[in-house]
């Protein structure tokens, strides 16, 4: 059941990753610099995001002075067909026009990613690399998510500035209030995830115990 929180996660961070590309309001530094990337060298955004993965999860490595968190790559190439899938979609879909329509899309796309991303982490289970580096962060600094996710934010926004990726209104937002949507969604999904896991093991408990018995 982990392992399917885990996926269900990242489909629902990478969902909100594609509200905020198509609402044209601009993303997140990150993404900004992923569609920056694929606009000026070509390729996929989500290819973009493998890519990357591999750079960050060394200089990750070299924070924590350990070996490479290697299983980050696994979820790198996940969110990374995650994000060119759900681009398709709602490319096809519907693109919104209107000033309102493309507020309500990256209104959306923000609490989706807080959602997603504190529902897979949660399980602990190889986070993509810019997730670990906020939590390294975090643990170096001795601050908050909140603190280490705005400074990369600041950091990964100089660099889509360079290559002219999409920054705007919704950029400086997600600056201000990821951070802040990502440490009240942690403590929710906790407590929620807690008890999917915790009823989940019981009942595959109970399943045991009856095929025990007969």
């Amino acid at each position: 059941m982990k392992y399917v929180i885990y996926v269900v996660g990242i489909f629902i961070l990478t969902l909100g990753i594609s509200f905020t590309i198509q609402s044209d309001l601009g993303t997140s530094p990150f993404d900004a610099l992923l569609v920056g990337l694929s606009q000026n060298l070509g390729l996929t955004v989500g290819s973009w995001e493998i890519i990357l993965a591999f750079i960050l999860v060394g200089f990750n490595s070299l924070l924590k002075r350990q070996k490479p968190e290697v299983l980050g790559l696994l979820t790198a190439f996940i969110t990374g067909i995650g994000i060119d899938m759900w681009l398709f979609l709602l490319t096809n879909l519907i693109t919104p026009e209107l000033w309102y329509s493309k507020v309500v899309y990256f209104g959306i796309g923000l609490v989706v990613i807080g959602v997603g991303t504190a529902t897979y982490l949660h399980t602990n289970f190889a986070p993509i690399p810019i997730d670990r580096l906020t939590l390294i962060i975090q643990e170096l600094t001795r601050t908050t998510l909140f603190f280490s996710r705005t400074l990369i934010y600041l950091v990964f926004m100089i660099l889509a500035l360079i290559l002219n990726g999409p920054i705007g209104v919704g950029t400086l937002l997600t600056v201000c209030l990821g951070g802040l949507i990502l440490n009240f969604f942690m403590p929710v999904a906790e407590k929620v995830l807690d008890r999917v896991l915790t009823h989940s093991s019981t009942s595959s408990y109970q399943d045991k115990d009856k095929n025990h018995s007969i």
